[in-house]
């Protein structure tokens, strides 16, 4: 990831002009010391770690977007030309996910093939980016069908450690899940210093045959059980392509285990809004000592578009604002 930080200006968002200005610096300190005057605060039963004397807060704005950077023949989208168009564009965001999105290797032995997560960062100026996952091109041995990786990247205005990478164990060819190594990556990310929220970015498994049904449910347990051992009483965020509709039931029920099993909600939803349709979701779970709040809920389909109007993907673009606050913990895992 790269490592040279770039401090953002305080401000707000513009949907109209399609730019942001992250407000990753408007953290402040609340002045907890008001109620501690005359005594009345102590930290004696403070077992969490926690800064009890000041909490930090701020606010926001994630995008979840399948690119849809398969390659140009292959994709059903059109990258080659909407991959540059996409790139400024995230820099209207403080964390942005991405899906379907590799990057072309050197030498490219995929010639005359090619994909575009190079073009895609390279008007990114998050300073802290993801390393794209290198291409299996049929030599992973677990499988060997597979040519492209995970796709999963993340640009950030906020630092964050080590990620995680864990494939799907199983995939259905129906939709040509099998082709790559799907699956869910997880970086733990500083919102402020002692300040830090688990980030989850995903790509289901794709179809609604009867075997894309049953890798759904397997794929939903893994994730929960993933969490319940990595993320044990952490806050945190979950997005991506869930390739899962509320409007079927199956995958309802697969939605509605994930959120039973990890204590997280539907971002969106929490705000009142809900798209029967949607299989590009955000989810958030608080801890003890970070709480999050999601304030917005938008799918950028007016700013996520070519010159004529049209999609720069097959999917649309799901923004989400959150708001947090947190004491600051001592975290030797915190980046």
């Amino acid at each position: 990831m790269k490592h040279t930080h770039l401090t953002p200006p305080c401000g707000i968002s513009s949907h109209a002009s399609g730019q942001h200005i992250p407000l990753r610096r408007c953290a402040r300190v609340l002045a907890v010391a008001l109620s501690c005057l005359g005594g009345a605060c102590s930290d004696s039963n403070n077992t969490s770690g926690a800064n009890v004397s000041s909490i930090v807060s701020g606010e926001f704005l994630a995008l979840s977007y399948n690119v849809a950077g398969l390659p140009e023949e292959l994709s059903s989208s059109n990258p080659e030309t909407n991959t540059p168009l996409i790139g400024p564009l995230l820099n209207g965001y403080d964390l942005v996910l991405t899906q379907e999105d590799w990057e072309t290797p050197e030498p490219n032995t995929l010639s005359p093939l090619r994909v575009y997560h190079e073009i895609l960062k390279a008007q990114a100026m998050h300073p802290y980016q993801s390393v794209s996952a290198p291409l299996p091109l049929g030599n992973n041995p677990e499988r060997p069908g597979a040519l492209v990786s995970d796709g999963l990247n993340r640009f950030s205005q906020f630092p964050f450690g080590p990620i995680v990478r864990q494939r799907w164990f199983g995939c259905d060819n129906n939709s040509g899940d099998c082709l790559a190594l799907k699956g869910f990556s997880m970086a733990r990310t500083a919102l402020a210093p002692g300040v830090c929220v688990d980030i989850y970015n995903l790509h289901g498994e794709a179809g609604n045959g009867e075997g894309d049904q049953a890798l759904k449910v397997a794929n939903t347990r893994d994730l929960a059980a993933f969490i319940a051992v990595f993320s044990a009483g952490r806050a945190m965020i979950i997005g991506g392509d869930f390739n899962m509709r509320l409007s079927r039931s199956h995958d309802a029920e697969n939605l509605n285990f994930l959120t039973a099993q990890t204590g997280s909600s539907n971002a969106c939803a929490a705000l009142g809004i809900i798209d029967e349709e949607a299989i590009d979701k955000f989810f958030f779970r608080s801890s003890t000592t970070v709480t999050l709040t999601p304030t917005s809920c938008r799918f950028e389909t007016d700013i996520f578009v070519t010159n004529d109007g049209g999609p720069l993907s097959d999917h649309d673009p799901l923004a989400v604002g959150f708001a947090w606050s947190g004491a600051p913990v001592e975290d030797a895992e915190c980046p």
